[in-house]
């Protein structure tokens, strides 16, 4: 396996949960800006970290209640919501990249695994390593190789901050 390229596909949030978003977050609070100070702000808009006086946001997002609801899934009690940054306004989303976000190296991460229904099935807590792409390929495709898993949400482990998630690739 390369360390440099990512195999999965990590997902932003989705455009149309980001326009709601920026009018209320899941937790039914109304947008309110600021200037980012550039000291590691994750934007899960477009997956990169936030540039000094960029215009953000810091949000309550249930990633696993959106997902569901696309899908006529029903979490239950596995619905959480959470922080996350974004841009105050559209940003385009991300650029192509062949990396996965947020990989440095010593981060922990907690790669959560969830079925069709939207319930836990699974979990594994992950040290990035210096072939953090590696490892985070490995741990992928441990997580599908059980025909259960539909998707994994990576959180940062220190916060609990969601990531980004990754389905199961189609055929």
């Amino acid at each position: 396996m390369n360390t440099d390229t990512a195999t999965y596909t990590a997902l932003p949030i989705a455009p149309d949960a980001l326009a709601q978003l920026r009018l209320a977050d899941d937790a039914g609070r109304a947008l309110v800006p600021h200037p980012a100070t550039g000291d590691g702000e994750p934007l899960r808009c477009c997956l990169r970290q936030a540039v000094p006086g960029e215009r953000i946001a810091l949000v309550s997002y249930a990633p696993l209640r959106r997902w569901a609801a696309a899908g006529g899934a029903e979490p239950g009690a596995y619905d959480e919501q959470g922080p996350v940054f974004i841009h105050a306004e559209d940003c385009g989303g991300p650029a192509p990249s062949e990396t996965y976000p947020f990989a440095r190296p010593g981060a922990l991460r907690a790669l959560r695994r969830y079925d069709a229904a939207g319930r836990i099935v699974g979990g594994r807590l992950l040290e990035l390593p210096e072939a953090a792409g590696e490892a985070l390929d490995l741990a992928f495709a441990d997580a599908f190789a059980d025909p259960a898993v539909a998707l994994v949400h990576v959180r940062a482990v220190e916060y609990g901050c969601f990531q980004f998630e990754v389905r199961r690739p189609r055929p």
